[in-house]
């Protein structure tokens, strides 16, 4: 427990509810933040704290907040580190948990938007050891966290479902690591989340035998997550952990839609990276394709491939596949399993939505979108034009030639009003970019490239409009 002081929040919007303390017992360990040699705040987001109504806080607060981890207003008196296994590259671990971060806080979105009252958790990465840390320093390279500030920003504007990121503190400390110029400097980030309960989390309970606790937390994502009427009506009555699975596939399916749609590689889909909202988190080696190919890896060491950019729907579909072996001790097969076969449908369904959207264009139905999918890879693989810059330049079906033009014959575009459509060229956020942005804060302590960068990316959100709304979620 710190002894900064604990500012009062003020306003209507922010709305603690800490759920988790139900069944923290056997899910966490509580914890204590690293006591860092110094705190600089270096990014705050604005807009998503206005949501969750800590945006009134001074920097000040933010950081005896953010920083030092003085408890959030009747929220929870300590973080807890949260316990789970899981399959890192498809060999599975039951070493691991939250070795460099824990569960700060959570409470209620309070735009009270179409994604409904949602609960949402306040995370850290970076924040010091932990029971589950083995080996590791508990801490975060401040590379690592600008990488996921502008990670979280691009996918946001491509309307994907992702983790917001919420603050950086820069903390002090020279870090070694092996893949960075070292020493290098260190921080602690927060990430806004809907929910933190991994497939690894089941996996672990699962393992260790222990039933009435699998059942329980399948009931706590039940409660605390709920569906689509879809979801509902595919498991039937009476089947907690075949509603989940249900609830967790189509989640899954539209989230790997949605990195084909983005054309983006997470680059480590472990199932301890697998969240059961379908909301995406935790970005390490991530890359965005520079030219469509589905070979395409982020990760150095994922010498295989296996989780390359053609391949992430497999891996998804297999992690949920690990799920549904979890929950095998508390189900019966046969509807795990039929929640399983419905991953290819609706992985299919989201990517023909998310590729329209992304074009500009509304969707036309099964048969025509999937034409258009095909047309558009032909064209991006014959022609190597640079992804995002297929995206714009084809946005509303506009200067599409030969077969791609048969294809969006017939499709009505979306409002394309914005004046960004009017710019000489994309954004984009290829490693290029990212190293240029981070050289130079690391040689001049230089920011305005990475804020200029966002406030770019805030615009292409923008101009993209309304995205899809997250499947497996109440509509």
């Amino acid at each position: 427990m710190r002894d900064e002081p604990q500012p009062a929040i003020t306003g209507t919007t922010y709305r603690p509810d800490p759920r988790i303390a139900e069944i923290a017992p056997w899910l966490g360990d509580p914890v204590a933040a690293a006591d860092f040699p110094e705190t600089k705040l270096r990014f705050r987001n604005r807009r998503h704290a206005a949501t969750v109504g800590l945006d009134g806080l001074s920097d000040a607060e933010w950081i005896a907040h953010f920083g030092r981890f003085a408890p959030l207003p009747a929220n929870l008196p300590q973080p807890l580190a949260l316990r789970y296994h899981g399959h890192q590259f498809r060999v599975y671990n039951p070493e691991i948990g939250d070795g460099r971060g824990f569960l700060f806080a959570q409470l209620r979105d309070g735009a009270r938007d179409k994604t409904g009252d949602r609960l949402l958790d306040l995370g850290t990465k970076g924040s010091g050891q932990t029971p589950w840390s083995r080996q590791g320093d508990g801490r975060l390279t401040l590379k690592g966290a600008v990488r996921e500030i502008l990670a979280t920003a691009m996918l946001e504007a491509q309307g994907v479902n992702t983790s917001k990121t919420f603050s950086v503190i820069e903390t002090g400390e020279e870090l070694y690591r092996g893949d960075e110029p070292s020493p290098t400097r260190s921080a602690v980030l927060v990430r806004l989340s809907h929910s933190h309960i991994r497939i690894g989390s089941f996996q672990r309970l699962a393992a260790l035998g222990e039933r009435d606790h699998l059942a329980a937390l399948v009931d706590y994502c039940l409660e605390n997550f709920p569906s689509s009427a879809e979801a509902a009506e595919r498991a039937g009555p009476g089947n907690p952990a075949a509603l989940l699975l249900n609830q967790v596939v189509e989640r899954m399916a539209d989230m790997a839609a949605s990195y084909m749609a983005a054309g983006f590689v997470h680059g480590v889909l472990n199932t301890d990276n697998m969240n059961v909202t379908g909301e995406s988190f935790d970005y390490g080696p991530w890359r965005w394709l520079p030219n469509w190919n589905p070979d395409f890896t982020a990760a150095y060491f994922d010498h295989g491939g296996l989780y390359a950019f053609g391949r992430q729907p497999e891996a998804i579909h297999w992690n949920c596949g690990q799920l549904a072996i979890a929950l095998r001790q508390i189900s019966e097969a046969e509807p795990l399993v039929a929640a399983l076969e419905q991953f290819a449908p609706l992985y299919r369904a989201n990517l023909n939505r998310r590729f329209a959207w992304r074009l500009g264009l509304g969707p036309r139905g099964d048969e025509a979108d999937t034409a258009l999918i095909a047309a558009s890879e032909a064209f991006m693989r014959d022609s190597a034009m640079p992804v995002e810059t297929f995206f714009f330049s084809h946005r509303g079906g506009r200067n599409a030639l030969g077969d791609l033009a048969s294809a969006v014959a017939g499709y009505a575009p979306l409002p394309s009003g914005h004046a960004y459509w009017s710019d000489p060229a994309p954004q984009s956020l290829l490693i290029e970019e990212v190293e240029a942005i981070w050289a130079a804060i690391a040689q001049h302590d230089d920011w305005t490239l990475l804020e200029a960068k966002l406030d770019r990316l805030e615009r292409m959100r923008e101009a993209m409009g309304e995205p899809p709304v997250p499947a497996g979620h109440p509509a």
